[in-house]
């Protein structure tokens, strides 16, 4: 049977211990490891891999040998407890072994977990598990977490006491980097709290956020955009120390800028632009891409584009030039460009 989001959710925190098996697909793997890894640990419990009652398979070596799924899924594990038996990146070619195991699977049997890429809805293997009697099927789409997946991964990592401010700052994290990262965070969070029975703050989730090169990238672009050129050199200075190339920032300058172009030429205006940007943008990031749209205007974004382009041109060119001054000298100018 095929499981919607909302019952997705709480099937991956407490999955059914009498099912036949679950298939679990999407295009992002990441999130579907991770959802994955829940439900394993939900039914054989923390020590059922090193007690062997985990059978992994992954698909290449099943289209190899058909007879391995049934085999594990009849075995008997030396140590009592529920078994499950794992079919890693399954497609359609592999439907036909794969519902054959599920037709002789009989009480007592590993459970089966599939992980599959991205499957249509005409997918065979999707048809195989959304109508079985006792099997699942559950897709996992790039949709920002939802505050139940949220309050899971809070109470997986034993955070009980959040603030509704840290929950706001939570949510707006989980949108802008991707679930493993997220999981870490939390996890990062949960350990400096070890012992701490204070509301969890803001502050905190921000001490704990994943800092990278990119991020202080868009820190030095946003700055830019909002013409504030008295930044500029301060920041550059850091993220050259921290390894960032002027090629890179001028390859992220001209992203940022495309970016509020396609919202600020939309013929609904800025509003409408926004919210048909791909990959979305959520929380204050996008109230910030907003204004600064409305505040650049179409025509303004595409001569910050030319800029862009030549500076693009000149850094890539044969002759010696001092290429952070030249990003630094295009960083400013797009500031003084702003405020016009």
């Amino acid at each position: 049977m095929k499981l919607s989001s909302r019952e997705a959710t709480s099937f991956f925190a407490k999955p059914d211990k009498t099912a036949t098996g679950l298939l679990i697909y999407g295009a992002d793997a990441m999130r579907v490891a991770l959802k994955r890894q829940d439900v394993i640990k939900a039914l054989i419990g923390p020590d059922g891999e090193e007690e062997m009652r985990l059978t992994r398979i992954p698909a290449a070596e099943l289209r190899k040998d058909g007879a391995l799924l049934l085999d594990a899924v009849k075995a008997q594990g030396f140590f009592p407890g529920p078994r499950v038996t794992f079919v890693e990146d399954a497609g359609d070619g592999l439907t036909d072994t794969i519902a054959a195991a599920l037709a002789e699977w009989a009480e007592g049997d590993a459970q089966i977990i599939v992980t599959a890429g991205s499957l249509n809805a005409r997918s065979k293997l999707r048809k195989a598990f959304e109508g079985h009697k006792n099997a699942y099927a559950a897709g996992i789409y790039d949709d920002p977490p939802s505050r139940a997946d949220i309050e899971a991964a809070l109470t997986a990592a034993g955070l009980a006491n959040v603030s509704t401010d840290a929950m706001s700052a939570l949510t707006d994290l989980s949108r802008d980097i991707d679930p493993g990262d997220f999981r870490q965070t939390v996890e990062k969070i949960a350990l400096y709290k070890l012992g701490d029975d204070t509301p969890l703050t803001p502050d905190e989730v921000a001490l704990s956020a994943p800092s990278s090169v990119e991020a202080a990238i868009d820190d030095v672009l946003n700055i830019a955009a909002e013409g504030k050129s008295h930044e500029i050199g301060p920041v550059l200075r850091r993220l050259q120390a921290q390894g960032a190339t002027p090629v890179g920032l001028c390859i992220g300058a001209t992203r940022h800028f495309r970016m509020l172009h396609t919202v600020a030429s939309d013929p609904g205006g800025a509003g409408a632009g926004i919210g048909k940007l791909r990959p979305p943008v959520f929380g204050p990031r996008r109230d910030r891409v907003q204004r600064q749209a409305s505040a650049w205007g179409m025509h303004k974004l595409e001569r910050a584009m030319t800029l862009l382009l030549n500076t693009d041109l000149t850094l890539r060119s044969t002759a010696e030039v001092p290429e952070m001054a030249v990003m630094e000298r295009a960083l400013l100018r797009l500031a003084w460009m702003g405020r016009r």
